[in-house]
Order: C-alpha cells, then sequence, then structure tokens
C-alpha cells in the first residue's frame, strides 16, 4: 500500500502503474458504486479509436481511495495519472491482439479455482466465497473473469518480452559483486542529551508553527448515526432442526465435494482410429470386469503423463474439464467408474477413488448452522421487505425499530474516510452522506436511508442524528498537539545541526566522544541487530581510501552519525542465480517500458 504524500508521491505513482501496466490481481473494486461519482459515460480519451470510458476511469480512482492507496486530497492528481496510465495498457492491449495472445475462458477457470481467496478451510474452490467476495468489492463475476482474461494477456506479452531479454557475463558480474558486498562500520545514536542547550518552544513560536500548518488541524465533516441491522444469524439461533433434516443437507453436500479421480484416457486420431479406440477402451473395462486394478491398467494402456500416477488427476471440482467429466464424475459413488466419456479425441474411463468430504459428525455444527439459515431465510426475507417498506415511510428510525423487534443503536462521530467496524462495510458511509440522508442544514429534516445490504444475511438501514461541519481545530483545543510537532520539528533540526558539526569535526581528525556501535561485514539487505535506515546511509557513503569516512541520517526521530570504516566482499554461490534472474526481470521491466514508449509514440491518442 501506498505511503503518504510527499516524500511517497513517487510511491504511489508507481504503484498505479504497475497495477495498470505491470499487472496485478486487484481484489478491490467499486463498480458497484460508481454510479454515486459520475452520470455520464463520455470517453476521457481515445486510443488508436478505442475509447477509454470516464466511468472506467472513476472506478479506478474510487477504488485507489477507497482501498488507501491514494489520499483522498490527491484525487485529481491520481485521476491524471491514472488516465495516462490506462493509455499505457490500452496500448499493451491492443499490441498483444496484434500478436494473436489469447487467454481462454477454460484457463480463466481454472485460474480462479486455483487462487485461494476463492477457497474454503479445506483449500476447495467455493463458489460462495467467490461470488461474496467480489461482490463485497464491488465486482460481478463477469467483471472480474474480463479483468483477469485482460491481465494475463497482457502477462503474456511480458513473459514474451522478458524471454527475449538477456544480460552480459560482465553486467552480472557487477551485480553479484555489488550485492554480495560488505560493510563494517560504527555508528553513535545523537539524542536530546547530546544538544549544548535543551530544545525550547514560545508561545510566539506555536501560534506560528499553527498558523503555518493550518491543514494538519482540520476536522473533516463528521455525523453521528442511529442505525439497525436486520441479521439472518441472529433469526436463525432459536430454529429446530430435525436429524433426517441435516442427513439431507449432508447427502447434498457429499454429492457436490470434490472428488479424487483417476482416468485411462485412449487417444483416437493419428496413430489409431476411433474404432481401434473403442477396441482398446472395451479391452479395460473387460480386465476391470475381471478384477483387475485400475492403476496398473492405467500404467499399462492411458495415453496420458498422469499414467505414471496410475492414471491419478488428483482432487477436482466442478468446471475445470467440462460437462461431459463433470457428468460422468459426479455420477459415481467413491470407488465407481464410469462408462466410456468421449471428449477432445479421446474415450476416457473415470474413477472416482475418494471423495473430499468430511465426516457427518466432523460436519455436524456447520451443518446444523446453514440448517438454521435455510430455515429462517424465508421470514428474513419477509422481515427485510418490511424494513424496506416501513424504514421508507417513516419519519424516524426508532418506531421503525420498535414495530421489527430490532435494536436501535447509535454510532459515536464518524466521517467519511475514517470509518470502521460495521461502518467500513461497502456503501454504508456512501448512504449516510448522501444528500437525501443527511441534510447538512437541518439533520431533523433528513431522511432514513434505503435499506443497505451488507451481505447476504445482514440489512441495515441508518439515520443521521447529528452533525458538524469541517473546521479547522482551535488553536487552544490542538495547543498540547501543536506543541509536540513544533518540539519534534525543533529537536530534529537541531540535531541535524548537532550532527553536521559532529561529522566536520571527524572529518578533520579531531576526537569526538561518542558511544559507538559496531557493524561487522554487514550486507545490502536487512540486519536483525541494524536499522535498515542506518544500512542503507551506510552504503550511500564512499569507500574509504584511508581511515574511515563520515555521513549521517536521520533515523525514526534521532540523528545517527556513522563512520564506514572497511568495504568487503562476501563469497555467495547460492546468490549467482538470484543476481542473474533479478538481471533479466530488470532487462524485462526495461524491455516493457521501451515497448510502452514506442507505442505511444506512433499511436493516434485523443484526450477529450
Amino acid at each position: 500500500m501506498l505511503q503518504r504524500i510527499r516524500d511517497r508521491s513517487q510511491g504511489w505513482i508507481a504503484k498505479i502503474i504497475v497495477a495498470l501496466i505491470v499487472i496485478t490481481f486487484a481484489f478491490f473494486g467499486v463498480e458497484s458504486i460508481i454510479g454515486a461519482f459520475t452520470g455520464d459515460s463520455n470517453d476521457v480519451a481515445t486510443v488508436n479509436g478505442e475509447a477509454i470510458k470516464r466511468q472506467d476511469v472513476e472506478t479506478q480512482v474510487q477504488r485507489a481511495i477507497r482501498s488507501g492507496q491514494v489520499p483522498p486530497e490527491q484525487e485529481r492528481e491520481a485521476r491524471a495519472q491514472i488516465i495516462d496510465q490506462m493509455i499505457s495498457r490500452k496500448l499493451l492491449q491492443q499490441y498483444a491482439r496484434k500478436g494473436d495472445l489469447a487467454f481462454s475462458d477454460a484457463q480463466v477457470d481454472q485460474m480462479i479455482v486455483g487462487l485461494p481467496e476463492f477457497q474454503d478451510q479445506q483449500g476447495h474452490f467455493s463458489r460462495d466465497l467467490f461470488v461474496n467476495r467480489l461482490a463485497s468489492a464491488g465486482y460481478t463475476p463477469a467483471s472480474f473473469r474480463a479483468q483477469l482474461k485482460e491481465d494475463m494477456v497482457i502477462q503474456q506479452l511480458q513473459q514474451g518480452l522478458a524471454s527475449g531479454s538477456f544480460v552480459l557475463p560482465s553486467e552480472r558480474e557487477r551485480l553479484n559483486a555489488l550485492q554480495n558486498q560488505t560493510r563494517t562500520f560504527r555508528y553513535a545514536m545523537l539524542s536530546e542529551n547530546d544538544l549544548e542547550t535543551p530544545v525550547t518552544v514560545s508561545d510566539a513560536e506555536i501560534e506560528q508553527y499553527y498558523a503555518n500548518h493550518q491543514d494538519a488541524y482540520k476536522r473533516p465533516e463528521q455525523i453521528k448515526l442511529k442505525y439497525v441491522v436486520l441479521d439472518q444469524n441472529d433469526m436463525a439461533q432459536d430454529r429446530q432442526i430435525d436429524e433426517a433434516t441435516l442427513q439431507q443437507a449432508y447427502a447434498e453436500r457429499r454429492s457436490a465435494a470434490p472428488r479424487q479421480v483417476s482416468d485411462i484416457i485412449v487417444n483416437y486420431g493419428d496413430e489409431r482410429s476411433e474404432s481401434e479406440a473403442q477396441a482398446r477402451i472395451k479391452e479395460v473395462q473387460d480386465k476391470l470386469a475381471q478384477g483387475a486394478d485400475f492403476s496398473a491398467l492405467a500404467q499399462q494402456y492411458s495415453d496420458d503423463s498422469s499414467k505414471q500416477n496410475g492414471g491419478d488427476l488428483g482432487v477436482v471440482t466442478k468446471g475445470i474439464f467440462g460437462d461431459k467429466f463433470d457428468q460422468a464424475v459426479y455420477s459415481l459413488d467413491e470407488g465407481q467408474v464410469s462408462q466410456p466419456v468421449q471428449f477432445d479425441n479421446a474415450y476416457h474411463l473415470l474413477k472416482v477413488t475418494n471423495i473430499d468430504v468430511p465426516s457427518f459428525d466432523d460436519m455436524r455444527a456447520d451443518l446444523i448452522k446453514q440448517a438454521r439459515l435455510d430455515a429462517a431465510k424465508q421470514a428474513f426475507q419477509d422481515k427485510a421487505q418490511r424494513l424496506k417498506d416501513e424504514s421508507f415511510s417513516a419519519d424516524d428510525l426508532k418506531s421503525v425499530a420498535n414495530d421489527l423487534g430490532l435494536t436501535l443503536r447509535q454510532s459515536d462521530w464518524l466521517s467519511q474516510d475514517s470509518a470502521n467496524d460495521i461502518f467500513a462495510e461497502p456503501g454504508v458511509m456512501d448512504a449516510a452522506f448522501n444528500d437525501d440522508v443527511l441534510n447538512r442544514d437541518n439533520v431533523e429534516q433528513g431522511y432514513n436511508s434505503e435499506v443497505i445490504e451488507l451481505d447476504d444475511q445482514r440489512r441495515m438501514v441508518l439515520r443521521v442524528s447529528d452533525y458538524r461541519p469541517a473546521t479547522t481545530l482551535p488553536l487552544e483545543q490542538v495547543r498540547d498537539q501543536v506543541r509536540r510537532a513544533l518540539e519534534t520539528e525543533k529537536l530534529q533540526q537541531a540535531l541535524t545541526e548537532r550532527a553536521d558539526d559532529i561529522v566536520a569535526s571527524l572529518r578533520q581528525g579531531e576526537d569526538v566522544a561518542l558511544e559507538w556501535k559496531k557493524a561487522q561485514a554487514v550486507t545490502r539487505n536487512e540486519h536483525p541487530d541494524v536499522d535498515q535506515g542506518i544500512i542503507d546511509a551506510a552504503y550511500r557513503l564512499p569507500r574509504p581510501d584511508k581511515g574511515s569516512t563520515y555521513g549521517h541520517t536521520g533515523v525514526e526521530g534521532r540523528e545517527v552519525v556513522i563512520a564506514l570504516d572497511r568495504v568487503g566482499q562476501k563469497e555467495d554461490s547460492d546468490a549467482a542465480s538470484f543476481i542473474a534472474s533479478m538481471a533479466e526481470r530488470l532487462q524485462a521491466q526495461t524491455a516493457v517500458r521501451g515497448l510502452s514508449e514506442s507505442l505511444r509514440k506512433n499511436a493516434d491518442i485523443d484526450r477529450n
């Protein structure tokens, strides 16, 4: 995630570039709320005749803001950067299409089921997790699949460029030498005790600092909310579930559970005819009927590489190998073998060797919970409709809570960008700050919000109970905070000046009484006993010719004086392959950047 602005502005711009060009799998989307931010679908740019839609830009902007990657006050600058990077991404897409690069629907499915974000505790793909997590992030399954397919096509392009990159032996040697360099140095931490006079601040300085840093003491507009939550889980707690219902639910879970499958595959086409393949698969069936071992027959007869493992394909879930495969496999119980299944120019004999589902006893608690939810589903839907109807027509929220038997709750002060807990759920603060709900002129004349779907089992309605506008807090209210900030700033300045004097004295050969700590043969990488900021500063110092070289750096509010005594080299043969790989990645990134610049130079780009 992004660091702060301005010393971090390069960081967030770089991360947007990475997100839009170098491929990330972004799981934080906001397509579902973009209607609140844009009222039309005008194009913001065309790239070789292909449009970049304003709504798509706003999707990226709001995604970056809501996920914390871009501070709200930097929205305008972020939008300009995002448009620029979307243009570059569009150019790469067009170039990939011209090269006939593609990523099939089947490949997308296989990738999705393998993503841990969509897997249950047993490591299996869960459609419910998939749908719910996309919905909470503002994606639809279709938009997520489209994004993923687009990402993978560009990744193919990158991989192609990377495969053509190379690094000269001399470059590898130089990188290896730099990576394996060591530095032996001493460092001393300066504190307030090292100053000749203590840092003090006057009232006049506090007032001046406050006047110069007004933005640091602004309070955003804030609201207090009254709200009710309708929770299906609460309604389900007192539902009675009989044993037959649990057994039926378990049977359904078992029928849909992932299966471990073995496959004997007999191909036809080039080396044998279809009739020969039929005869060969019939021969396998006859031997199975006589009691032969399936895995042994797979090793003998199967044309697939899985025959080395007795035909074992591992645990599979629906959707990976297609409908015919699923229909055959999910009609089998554990230990059963299918009739020959014909697809992909081959005949398949499929055997379910294990059904990957916990025992009934292990699943009992989960089955009861789900059965209770199912039993309460209709009552929940009915009550949710009543909540919708009554909250729409009511002049308050208390009467709605009383009529529906819900608890009326009260929040503390909240701002739109600093909400947490339930208020951080997608859509909640957007609803709270909606102009119909928040009447800034007269809070009491605001309306109840529309019903907010927090997830499949929870609904929320809120009402603004109090409001205070954005304001700069008065000095007397933040005086202690201003004093601490000013003292910290003056202390750091004084320590920096003291460090300058000490370094100047050391360079002249004078003795300076410091409590030195030694760091022996430290590499560039993280060291357990030395702060990385100190290591980085030591590596910025020039190599000493005679004696030591000196410098200083600030680390966590303290100033550190550094004496570099020696530059060495360690032998690390294991790092050579890593260095080579890193160099090749850098070359590949350079190739992608060069391609992007070339495409942009020759493109017809029209910004609206």
